[in-house]
């Protein structure tokens, strides 16, 4: 059963039955939002980015993005860079899998950005969301989907924490601006 998921809100990610999850899959979604014209109403390809920047004490330690697709130990992998947008029409247009069990003792959070590379704002995307599955049987957990666009470049969609002996997922959804990760970097910290 997925939980929908509103801004702040944080979930456990212990399984029902008392155990833990071992692997998870942060998939992002979105599509162009449709523009008035002279002739109609008409799309352009948005093409954002998602990108996971993983903490030790507060500290960025690593980061895994378009351009570095596997964490350097390995727990964590972005399946690729989608230009686009929409593709899956409603399905993941990016996706970033966490091996929860491999992510090293000293990494306490990772936190799941998406940014906008070319400029453009979320003014100019809609049905934009986030969302868990539990990758070792497909079903989804928690969904966040973002409600309005603005005139901002990049979301802090959500951060997976250890709480204890395990994890929580914590939906963000901060506007941010910025083309890259490091660009996001001063907004990311206010909410390790």
């Amino acid at each position: 059963m997925t939980v929908n998921m509103t801004k702040g809100q944080a979930i456990s990610l212990q399984k029902n039955d008392g155990g833990s999850l071992t692997a998870v899959r942060m998939g992002l979604g979105w599509q162009a939002a449709p523009r008035r014209g002279l002739f109609g109403s008409r799309t352009r390809e948005i093409d954002l980015d998602a990108s996971a920047v993983l903490f030790a004490d507060k500290q960025p330690v690593d980061v895994v993005f378009f351009r570095h697709l596997v964490s350097d130990d390995g727990s964590v992998r972005h399946t690729g860079d989608n230009l686009v947008g929409g593709v899956g029409q409603g399905g993941d247009d990016e996706a970033i899998l966490v091996d929860l069990s491999r992510v090293p003792v000293h990494i306490d959070q990772i936190v799941f950005t998406v940014n906008s590379f070319t400029g453009q704002t979320f003014q100019e995307v809609q049905n934009a969301f986030c969302r868990l599955v539990d990758e070792t049987n497909g079903q989804e957990l928690a969904r966040y989907t973002l409600a309005g666009g603005g005139p901002y470049t990049a979301q802090l969609m959500a951060k997976v924490h250890r709480t204890g002996s395990g994890w929580t997922m914590t939906a963000l959804g901060n506007p941010a601006n910025g083309r890259t990760f490091q660009d996001l970097m001063p907004a990311i910290l206010p909410v390790l």
